[in-house]
């Protein structure tokens, strides 16, 4: 029988929502890796496991506070004005940009899966209608989160979950390390990026901060690369 009580219940919907089903376009982002990769800065498992923590890193201090803040804030108005910060923040025009793709994504899948939720239609639409948000990715994973109940906790440490995933999902594609070796290495960095996740988290977005500039300068490189797998 349809049940609608199961089809609500909160832990089915934290499930998808980090699902990599999920068709929010972000493993077609490698966070710099392949830019990385191509002009040597990236080698190997090690050097992997180092950049992958930076990126955490940068994700924490430079991300999560638009995150939580956007769980927060459910209002369309504050929402916005998060989103039109973060369009300011990002001067990487290749980050800013498949902030803004995955974000786009995000917003119009939920808006048809969590169709308990309109006010998550309504958002889309006049947003789309005015052109006035970017839908970056951090603000709209914040905002969905919000909606469906989950706390700013949650969001924070998921969003660096998924940071994590996609980087070491574009590591096994780019060849660098295998499956496995890429899920050990994930295990293994658990406690650092909870140790990361206390440091930043929590935070509001004045205090939003670049700690790893490198990181960010290498991704920049990405449009200028011969040959790509990835769009970032």
């Amino acid at each position: 029988m349809w049940n609608q009580d199961s089809i609500n219940n909160p832990l089915w919907s934290q499930w998808q929502l980090l699902d990599s089903f999920l068709p929010t376009g972000g493993f077609a982002h490698s966070y710099g890796l392949e830019a990385a990769i191509q002009s040597c800065f990236v080698v190997g498992p090690e050097d992997l496991q180092a950049y992958t923590l930076s990126v955490l890193d940068n994700t924490g201090s430079l991300i999560l506070p638009f995150v939580c803040a956007a769980t927060k804030s459910l209002d369309f108005e504050t929402w916005l004005k998060l989103d039109r910060l973060l369009e300011v923040t990002l001067t990487n025009e290749i980050s800013r940009k498949a902030s803004s793709s995955q974000g786009s994504a995000l917003i119009r899948v939920a808006a048809s899966v969590f169709h308990e939720i309109p006010y998550l239609k309504k958002i889309r639409e006049s947003a789309l209608t005015s052109r006035s948000a970017s839908f970056h990715h951090a603000t709209v994973f914040g905002l969905v989160c919000g909606l469906l109940g989950f706390g700013s906790e949650f969001s924070q440490r998921a969003y660096m979950h998924l940071a994590v995933r996609d980087v070491l999902s574009a590591a096994t594609r780019l060849n660098l390390i295998g499956p496995m070796g890429a899920a050990v290495l994930q295990h293994r960095m658990a406690g650092n990026a909870e140790l990361m996740l206390k440091r930043w988290m929590d935070r509001p977005v004045e205090e939003a901060c670049q700690t790893t500039p490198l990181l960010d300068a290498i991704q920049g490189c990405h449009g200028y690369l011969f040959s790509r797998l990835f769009c970032s």
